[in-house]
């Protein structure tokens, strides 16, 4: 769990699951492709036919309450899009 963080469970990458055979990734922002590809294919036993990632900036958010306004900014993060290979699924409610 060093690498993946948490999966991305969204009505849009549901959807992406089922017809593209697409699921999405929170993951360790040092990371690279080739180490999140084998991370996959370890924890789901699975085969990893292509990566794509994303870095997303922190928006700075702002709220007023009794005290006065209070300022700070939302976490940085990166996301990593896996396609498997043939007929291989990811379940991710199968622990439930």
């Amino acid at each position: 769990m060093g690498i993946l963080i948490k999966p991305i469970v969204t009505e849009r990458m549901t959807i992406q699951g089922e017809k593209l055979n697409r699921y999405g990734f929170i993951v360790d922002p040092a990371s690279n492709k080739l180490e999140i590809k084998a991370a996959v294919e370890e924890m789901y036993g699975v085969k990893v036919l292509e990566v794509n990632t994303a870095r997303y900036h922190g928006k700075r958010k702002s709220r007023f309450t009794k005290a006065g306004l209070l300022s700070g900014r939302a976490n940085h993060y990166k996301k990593a899009f896996v396609t498997l290979a043939g007929e291989d699924k990811i379940d991710f409610y199968s622990n439930i």
